[in-house]
């Protein structure tokens, strides 16, 4: 199996040798190396072609945000996840708009971090219900913004939309309403389709803005 080739940004030193023992603990990751603030990622990403880029969020000069639009409009094809230490939605939806995959909370426990970025690099819809679970807790529920495109879902893609915004995987959702996995994986990319969205995070987040995600549906039944 071929190695995940990943770069690491952050402005702090400590930050960039904590996220490289994260990620030594897996065979899957191999770092080509690290930068110290968005112009070296540039620079670095254009040198080593990484197949992931963890990037922090805040950094001085140049933030994470503007190297990762800055990045996916040279290099479309590398995956980004952020790393931040805070739990300011803001930040996810700014994250996801210029590009990036995923977005990750540097107070998750490793096995977090490693099961999340397995998932990105295999191209796994599942997002981590913990990190689902963080994600929903920093919305604010209730203002939503009306979109005509939601009128184009069926009852059971509403259904399902309101079963992955509460982190449950496409497993979990074919046994909670008794359909096939594959079954659920069509309805997906029915969904995805119909609203102009490319993965999980985007469809998620979707979901809070339009107040899709209902309350009863955010535990496991």
């Amino acid at each position: 199996m071929d190695k995940v080739r990943v770069l690491i940004v952050d402005d702090h030193a400590h930050a960039r040798e904590a996220t490289s023992v994260i990620l030594s603990e897996e065979p899957l990751f191999e770092i080509v190396g690290t930068a110290s603030s968005g112009q070296e990622a540039l620079e670095f990403t254009e040198k080593w072609m990484p197949d992931l880029i963890l990037m922090d969020i805040s950094m001085k000069g140049m933030d994470g945000l503007e190297t990762t639009g800055l990045i996916k409009l040279r290099f479309p094809y590398v995956k980004i996840i952020m790393m931040t230490v805070s739990d300011d939605a803001a930040h996810l939806f700014q994250a996801i708009k210029q590009g990036a995959q995923g977005y990750l909370l540097k107070s998750l426990p490793p096995s977090t971090w490693l099961e999340y970025l397995r998932s990105v690099a295999f191209d796994r819809e599942e997002m981590s219900q913990e990190i689902a679970q963080r994600i929903l807790q920093e919305f604010p529920f209730g203002k939503t913004r009306s979109d005509p495109a939601a009128d184009t879902l069926t009852r059971r893609e509403h259904e399902i939309l309101q079963w992955v915004s509460s982190g449950m995987t496409n497993r979990e959702i074919a046994a909670g309403l008794g359909i096939s996995e594959q079954t659920v994986k069509n309805h997906l990319k029915n969904i995805l389709q119909k609203l102009q969205l490319e993965n999980r995070v985007q469809l998620t987040r979707y979901a809070l803005e339009q107040g899709l995600a209902t309350e009863n549906k955010r535990h496991r039944p």
